[in-house]
């Protein structure tokens, strides 16, 4: 494909972009304009378009050819051929078939009487020689159907032509016949509607040397007349004469060429007209196209390459084989992953803080403070089977006798129980924290991956350090464990004593809720089983108290739902649904009375476990005490904290002062329970920060690297992954390819030149739609003046008739006639006003009417009789004779 010198330069500058971003592995879309020809029937708009790409391909001859959509892409490819999208696979390289292909297939769907389609044909045309573009040939706009087609033809075909160029990436080809009126040029009406402020239009003059002998478009092609924004072009197309003689287009372009510089009206802007120079300016628009998209392309260059200069400056002096780096490098990982431990745990902060969820230390401090806490009320108030287990333990001790008095071997029994089962949730809470070091770890290793042995290596020595000390810790917990069943200090201030256990009520049950009703938590729950309608679906805003738990719509407390008092209220777990992703727990009454309108139970859900760990305790600390796990096997025979009725079937006959004991026992063992737990909660907290926590820390910053020394060859240690050695090729070629496209930017910026859009002109001749002239209106000016030879303004004229006095009248002195006025400033048509002129004077009277030329003159003529009288009398009265 040849022709177009212009595109050909482009497509280097384009190829170089395409082939440096390609390397960067980064889209560039410079999404070029399309470019649209529209027009009247038959002006000439296919013959512009294949002139414009430079190859012979579309249908010509009379009457309506195009009548149907031809989209057009140009794509640079190595090899040329063309294939439709109707006939996909199936290539042409004669582009004279491609020709006729279009014209069968315009008969396929049209019909072959005149008929016309809005469905479009896809051609694509692949060439060495084309940028990657799209051409919309459009069929030109007709008013009186003929064949078959519809009565709203124009309509129509209007209809068609506006979806293509109403599109602001569309440049419009406005083609308009010269020897037609251009006043009423269909592609301006097009392109004004479309475009009304000029930015996209480019108009075309086709015909011109079919044009009448004596006239010429001087006025149109100089943009005097009907004036666009961008101007206009004067191309002399091949006629189908010399079309069917095979006139290649290259000859018909130096005809043309030779047309422009012989005609004596278009010869001083040969330069600005000609099928050439059309291309020229479509190219240029292309090129500013590119311009304008290369600022933004410049931007995401700099960016990726500020991104990556810390990388690559690690990079650039890297030599693999180097034993001083290996060794900088390790001791360098080694350095971050205590740092980095150091933080995860502290909380010191860093640039990586998690904020989706507890990490490290935050994690473990709530591991000490709600969930080992909670785990250890759970495991301690079974009210019932405590009171049994007293009982059983009294009769056993008292034997055959009858017990006059309240064995203290029962509370010691009873303690030593209540103190063993303590060690779950310790050991429990370690295993934990264990797991949560575990993670910390293999977080702070990650870094590490560059070299995968030493990551491995020194995740396997952290983690097998703090698996020994894990059982170090179980160990001081147990030993701990111990020392509490060793010896009964009833001798401790905080112990109520036997004298006190007597007289001391139930106060276990309540002791939770002597904090006033003050606030202990807020946060969104939903309850979970509320139906749909009801609002089950959605979240509330709960508010908990010491003393009730209450729900509103939202978090500014205004529309309240319900208010639930907590007394009597029991907590326990929900099994989770298989398709739920919440988290669910219940409030329920043990003694099977409704807790919230008609519901045995209310289930709140959370969206994570640790908002449930952290409900809860929050709920154990209101007094709401979890669910035992005695409580379904041995049922509700009765109340949580009522040892009256909270007998079983072998202690159904205990006399009242068997139960005095038990009650006794009961508040003894309450008593020392609370001060064995309390330091429980106090003490295993503390032995996993020493033995463990701290210990680790320690162990990071002072024998890991020993550690890793002693491990092994650290040559083979320190290998680069196969990952990290791309990753390194990887960041320096993409480096390397960043620098070169900025370059190739720079170059396509300094080899390329942005043409300023031409000024505003004053376009207002056009309406645009609505605004059209009506028939009986007076339209724009007749383009017909500037077609035909223009009257000179210096022809003679015929001298005044003679005035009714039957004198000839005297001659009045003229200055020299100005040029008559532009075509363009009397766009109305209407005879420029009089002007008024000075006795012997004659500028404004030229150009007036004749009827008017005559009664101006007689009155010049009484007027210099009277000043010649006038002057007279002054001479005579100084005595002075004429």
């Amino acid at each position: 494909m040849a022709g177009n010198t212009g595109m050909e330069q482009l497509i280097p500058i384009v190829n170089k972009l395409q082939d440096a971003f390609t390397q960067l592995g980064v889209h560039m879309q410079l999404d070029l304009p399309q470019i649209a020809v529209v027009g009247g029937q038959s002006a000439g708009k296919s013959s512009v378009l294949e002139n414009f790409v430079g190859r012979d391909f579309l249908p010509r001859g009379s009457g309506i050819v195009t009548r149907r959509p031809l989209i057009l892409q140009l794509i640079y490819h190595p090899h040329e051929y063309g294939e439709f999208l109707h006939k996909k696979g199936e290539r042409y390289t004669n582009f004279d078939e491609i020709r006729k292909e279009i014209e069968a297939d315009t008969d396929r769907i049209t019909g072959n009487n005149k008929g016309i389609s809005n469905l479009p044909i896809n051609l694509r045309v692949y060439s060495p020689n084309v940028l990657n573009l799209t051409l919309i040939d459009l069929p030109g706009l007709t008013k009186v159907p003929v064949g078959d087609q519809p009565q709203d033809i124009e309509q129509q075909i209007r209809n068609m032509i506006m979806t293509y160029i109403s599109k602001d990436s569309c440049l419009i080809l406005a083609v308009s016949p010269a020897n037609s009126d251009l006043a009423n040029s269909d592609a301006l009406k097009l392109s004004k509607d479309a475009d009304p402020d000029g930015l996209r239009t480019i108009g075309v003059i086709t015909k011109l040397d079919l044009m009448d002998e004596g006239t010429d478009a001087r006025d149109v092609l100089e943009n005097k007349l009907l004036p666009l924004r961008r101007g206009y072009v004067g191309v002399v197309n091949r006629s189908q004469k010399d079309i069917d003689g095979k006139k290649d287009i290259k000859a018909a372009m130096a005809a043309e060429r030779k047309f422009f510089l012989a005609h004596p009206a278009y010869r001083h802007v040969a330069d600005r007209m000609g099928t050439p120079y059309l291309q020229r300016v479509l190219n240029q628009q292309l090129t500013n196209h590119i311009r304008e998209t290369l600022p933004s392309l410049r931007d995401k260059l700099q960016k990726q390459l500020l991104a990556m200069e810390k990388e690559v400056e690690q990079y650039k002096h890297f030599r693999p084989d180097d034993p001083s780096i290996k060794t900088k490098a390790m001791l360098q990982m080694i350095q971050q992953v205590q740092n980095d431990f150091e933080r995860a745990i502290e909380g010191s902060g860093s640039a990586a803080i998690n904020t989706n969820e507890l990490s490290g230390g935050a994690k473990i401090n709530r591991l000490f403070h709600e969930r080992f806490p909670y785990e250890i009320v759970r495991m301690e108030f079974d009210e019932k089977e405590l009171r049994r287990e007293i009982a059983f333990a009294i009769r056993n001790i008292h034997g055959i006798r009858v017990g006059l008095f309240t064995p203290d071997m029962a509370f010691d029994a009873i303690v030593k129980g209540q103190i063993a089962r303590l060690k779950e949730p310790s050991l429990k809470c370690v295993d934990l924290v264990v797991q949560e070091l575990t993670n910390v770890v293999r977080y702070c290793t990650l870094k590490m991956s560059r070299y995968p042995r030493l990551q491995e290596e020194t995740e396997r020595i952290i983690t097998t350090h703090i698996r020994e000390r894990e059982q170090i810790c179980k160990e001081s917990i147990l030993l701990m464990n111990e020392c509490e069943l060793a010896y009964m200090n009833t001798n401790h201030e905080d112990f109520i004593g036997f004298a006190n256990a007597q007289q001391t009520s139930e106060t276990s049950s309540k002791s939770g809720r002597k904090l006033g009703n003050q606030v202990i938590r807020k946060g969104f729950m939903s309850i979970s089983n509320l139906g749909f309608m009801k609002g089950g679906s959605r979240d509330y805003w709960f508010v908990l108290t010491s003393e009730s738990l209450s729900w509103f719509k939202d978090e500014e407390e205004r529309d309240k739902k319900y208010m639930l008092m907590l007394d009597g209220l029991k907590i326990k777990d929900i099994e989770q649904g298989f398709m739920s992703r919440r988290h669910v727990f219940a409030l329920y009454n043990p003694d099977q009375r409704n807790v919230y309108k008609d519901y045995k139970e209310l289930q709140l859900g959370v969206e994570t476990q640790d908002d449930m760990d952290s409900w809860k305790a929050s709920f154990l600390r209101a007094g709401v005490y979890p669910e035992k796990v005695s409580d379904s096997a041995n049922g509700e025979e009765g109340g949580p904290h009522n040892g009256r009725k909270g007998t079983s079937e072998g202690s159904t006959s205990m006399d009242p002062q068997l139960e005095r004991q038990v009650e006794t026992i009961r508040n003894l063992v309450d008593s020392y329970m609370k001060i064995v737990t309390k330091t429980t909660r106090d003490l295993v907290p503390k032995s996993l920060m020493h033995l463990m926590i701290n210990n680790t820390k320690e162990f990071i910053n002072g024998e890991l690297l020993a550690h890793l020394y002693a491990s092994g060859d650290q040559s083979s240690m320190m290998e680069e992954s196969p990952e990290e050695a791309r990753k390194r090729e990887e960041m320096l070629r993409m480096y390397h390819a960043c620098k070169e496209a900025l370059k190739i930017i720079g170059d396509v910026s300094m080899a390329t030149v942005t043409t300023p859009m031409p000024p505003p002109v004053k376009d207002n001749w056009l309406p645009t739609g609505q605004d059209s002239p009506k028939i009986g209106q007076s339209g724009p000016p007749s383009p017909g003046g500037s077609m035909r030879k223009p009257i000179s303004a210096n022809v003679s004229r015929a001298p005044p008739p003679v005035p009714g006095g039957g004198r000839p009248a005297p001659a009045i002195p003229t200055r020299p006639t100005p040029a008559p006025p532009s075509r363009q400033g009397n766009a109305g048509g209407l005879p420029p006003p009089l002007i008024p002129s000075r006795p012997g004077g004659g500028s404004g009277i030229a150009n007036a009417p004749l009827p008017q030329r005559v009664q101006q003159a007689a009155m010049n003529a009484a007027a210099g009789a009277a000043v010649n009288a006038a002057a007279n009398e002054l001479f005579s009265s100084f005595g002075f004779k004429k």
